[in-house]
C-alpha cells in the first residue's frame, strides 16, 4: 500500500475512541495545579523550578496555563520572595525560585474576586468574572436588573523544604480555606498516614470534601481518587498507597461576604504534596 500508516492510525483512533468512552466524566474535569521540580532539597542557594498549569490529566500541560497574578512565595521566616524568569507559555507557566533560608517555603496563587452577573435593559445578559467591589458602582449599569453577585476566594498551593522543616510560612493568614499541618506536608512516605487540619478563615472546618488523585492519570484508566471528610476538628488522615506526586482539592460555600451586595462565598482548596517512597 501507498499508505502504510492509514491501518495503524485507524486502529489508533479506534483505541482512543474507547478509552474515552470508558474514562468517567469526573477524570476530564480541569484541574489547576502548580507543581516543583523537587519538594525537598539541601544545599546553600539552591534552586527550584515551578510549573503552573490547568489540565486534564495530572501533571500534563495539555488546556491552559495557570496565571500568576496572585502568586504569593513566603520564606522560612515569614517574608516575601519573588518569583525568578517567569514566563507564560500555551500550556504552562514555569518561574524558578531560589531557596536562600533553610525551613519551608509556602508557593501559592491567592485569587480572590466577585462574580456579577445582570440582565441590561434591552434584555441581554451581562457579566464580569474577578471583578473587585469598586467594579459594582463603575462597570455595572445603572438600570441593571437581577444583578446576582458572588464573592470567591481560591487558593492553590504546594510546598518546598530546603534542609531542616519548619512551619512558620505556614501559619494560617485566616482568609478563605488553608492547611494547617499536623503531619509536615514535606515529611510524607508511601504506606505511612498523615493527618492534616483544614481552617476556613482561621477557625478548624469541619465536613470539607477532598478528592486526592496521584499523578501519572494519562497512563491508567481508573483514577484511583480517594475520598476524605474533616471530623468535627477539622481534621482529616490519609495513608498514601505508594510513592508520587499527589493532587487534593476541596471547596465549599457560605454567606461571609466581605461585599454588601455579595450574598454567597464560594472557597476552593488545592494542595500538590509529593509523597516519598519508604
Amino acid at each position: 500500500s501507498i499508505y502504510p500508516l492509514e491501518i495503524p492510525m485507524k486502529r489508533s483512533l479506534a483505541v482512543a475512541i474507547a478509552l474515552a468512552s470508558a474514562i468517567p466524566v469526573t477524570a476530564l474535569a480541569h484541574k489547576a495545579w502548580l507543581q516543583p521540580s523537587q519538594t525537598v532539597i539541601a544545599g546553600t542557594h539552591p534552586w527550584i523550578t515551578v510549573d503552573a498549569a490547568v489540565s486534564n490529566d495530572l501533571f500534563y500541560f495539555n488546556h491552559v496555563p495557570l496565571r500568576t497574578e496572585g502568586l504569593a512565595i513566603t520564606a522560612p521566616d515569614g517574608s516575601a520572595v519573588e518569583a525568578q524568569n517567569l514566563a507564560t507559555g500555551k500550556y504552562r507557566t514555569v518561574f524558578d525560585v531560589e531557596l536562600k533560608q533553610q525551613g519551608t517555603y509556602r508557593i501559592a496563587t491567592v485569587n480572590k474576586g466577585l462574580m456579577v452577573r445582570w440582565e441590561g435593559a434591552d434584555g441581554k445578559p451581562g457579566g464580569l468574572r474577578g471583578a473587585k467591589p469598586e467594579d459594582l458602582a463603575t462597570k455595572v449599569p445603572k438600570d441593571a436588573k437581577n444583578l446576582q453577585v458572588s464573592q470567591s476566594i481560591g487558593r492553590i498551593e504546594t510546598f518546598v523544604t530546603n534542609g531542616a522543616p519548619n512551619d512558620t510560612a505556614l501559619k494560617s493568614t485566616g482568609e478563605g480555606i488553608e492547611l494547617l499541618p499536623v503531619t509536615h506536608p514535606n515529611d510524607l512516605f508511601a504506606g505511612e498516614a498523615a493527618t492534616f487540619r483544614m481552617l476556613v478563615d482561621g477557625k478548624p472546618a469541619a465536613g470539607l470534601e477532598f478528592e486526592i488523585t496521584r499523578g501519572g492519570t494519562r497512563y491508567r484508566n481508573a483514577q484511583e481518587e480517594i475520598k476524605v471528610t474533616t471530623d468535627a476538628n477539622g481534621e482529616f488522615s490519609v495513608t498514601w498507597p505508594e510513592a508520587g506526586m499527589y493532587w487534593l482539592e476541596t471547596g465549599t460555600q457560605d454567606d461571609k461576604t466581605t461585599v454588601p451586595q455579595a450574598k454567597q462565598r464560594r472557597l476552593s482548596y488545592v494542595a500538590t504534596l509529593e509523597v516519598l517512597p519508604q
